[in-house]
C-alpha cells in the first residue's frame, strides 16, 4: 500500500458492531442465558444453537432463549428476568470472551492510516465500555455507542449516524462493520459502507446480506475499507 493509498483512510470513519464483530462474547453471554434458564428450572441451550440469538440486545435474547427451551415468556416477566441477566452478566463479562484474532493489529493499522473509530452495537452503552476496557480494547475508539445512548437501535440508521458524529467523523465517509442483518440495515439505510464478518452471529448467513465486502479474517479489514474509500472505492 503506497503512502497516497494511506492516506485515503485520513479523516474516515470505521464504525464497528461489538458482539460477534470485535469480540467472541458468545461464551459470556449465552453462559448468562444458561444461569437464568437454571434457575428458572430450564434445561440450558448448546452453545451453537443459541449464538445466532446474539446481536438484538439482552431482552431479545432471553426472550429468543426461553422460547428455544420451550417456555415463551409473558411479557411481564421480562423486566425482572432482564435485571438478574444483566447484573449476572456484568459480574461475568470478560470470563471467556476474547477478540477475534487479528484485530488488534487491524484497528492499529487503521488508527495509524488516520481513521477514526467507533463501536455501534445494540449492547448497552456500559456494559460496553466494561467489556472492552476488560479486554484493553477502549483506548482504540473515540465514541462508543450502546443502542441506549442513541435515538433508537440498529437496524435503524440514527444509530449509525449518532456513532460517527460521536467521532467525529461524516457518514458519508464512514464504514460499518458488522456481522448481521441489524449492521446491514443501518448502513444501507444511512448510506455508508458495510463490511460483513463472516464468523459472527447471524440467523441469516453474512454473505447473503449482500455486503460490499466479506471478510473471513481481521487481517483483510484495512485494504476492504481501502477499496471503499480510496479513490477508486465505491
Amino acid at each position: 500500500m503506497t503512502p497516497s493509498d494511506r492516506s485515503a483512510l485520513a479523516g474516515a470513519t470505521i464504525a464497528f458492531d461489538l458482539d460477534g464483530t470485535l469480540v467472541d462474547t458468545a461464551p459470556d453471554l449465552i453462559g448468562t442465558l444458561n444461569w437464568l434458564l437454571k434457575e428458572e428450572g430450564l434445561a440450558p441451550l448448546p452453545l451453537d444453537e443459541a449464538r445466532p440469538f446474539i446481536g438484538k440486545g439482552a431482552r431479545w435474547l432471553i426472550q429468543r432463549g426461553f422460547a428455544a427451551a420451550d417456555a415463551p415468556l409473558p411479557p411481564e416477566r421480562l423486566p425482572e428476568l432482564f435485571e438478574r441477566f444483566i447484573d449476572r452478566y456484568h459480574a461475568h463479562i470478560a470470563d471467556e470472551s476474547r477478540p477475534y484474532p487479528g484485530l488488534v493489529a487491524a484497528l492499529e493499522a487503521l488508527k495509524a492510516d488516520g481513521a477514526r473509530l467507533a463501536v455501534c452495537t445494540n449492547k448497552l452503552t456500559g456494559l460496553s465500555v466494561s467489556l472492552l476496557e476488560a479486554l484493553d480494547l477502549a483506548r482504540h475508539f473515540e465514541a462508543v455507542v450502546g443502542a441506549d445512548a442513541a435515538p433508537a437501535a440498529k437496524p435503524d440508521p440514527r444509530h449509525l449516524t449518532a456513532a460517527v458524529a460521536a467521532a467525529g467523523g461524516e457518514i458519508g465517509r464512514a464504514i460499518l462493520v458488522g456481522d448481521a442483518a441489524t449492521d446491514a440495515g443501518a448502513a444501507r439505510a444511512a448510506g455508508a459502507g458495510l463490511i460483513l464478518v463472516s464468523f459472527g452471529y447471524t440467523e441469516t448467513p453474512a454473505a447473503e446480506l449482500s455486503p460490499d465486502v466479506l471478510i473471513d479474517h481481521f487481517d483483510e479489514l484495512p485494504g476492504a475499507c481501502l477499496r471503499l474509500l480510496g479513490p477508486c472505492g465505491a
